[in-house]
């Protein structure tokens, strides 16, 4: 099993915050389908402010590549993603396009 961390910022606006939260307690079974599809084993959101920090933990056949390309060819996916993507902002370091981007760990304690 192998585990990825990502960040992403939401806007600025606690009104689209708690609604964002609120869209996350009703995820959409498609959705849900898609991830474990993909073979994702768990993931975990957590957000601070504006703040969001995604674990992954995932099966060794896990792509990211893989899971892109199914997404892209998922309308429910594409509709969900429109929609979330309606509260969210790219990191300041993120490229253009980019949403959720992949943390390097610094620290493990063994």
């Amino acid at each position: 099993m192998k585990k990825y961390c990502l960040a992403l910022d939401l806007l600025d606006d606690l009104e689209l915050i708690e609604a964002y939260k609120k869209h996350h307690k009703n995820v959409w079974p498609e959705i849900i389908k898609s991830i474990k599809d993909s073979r994702i084993l768990n993931l975990e959101i957590y957000n601070i402010s504006n703040r969001l920090f995604m674990i992954m933990e995932v099966h060794d056949t896990f792509s990211f590549a893989k899971k892109s390309i199914k997404d892209a060819d998922n309308p429910k996916v594409q509709e969900w993603e429109t929609l979330m993507w309606k509260y969210q902002k790219a990191l300041p370091t993120s490229k253009n396009g980019e949403k959720w981007v992949l943390m390097d760990q610094i620290f493990k304690l063994q």
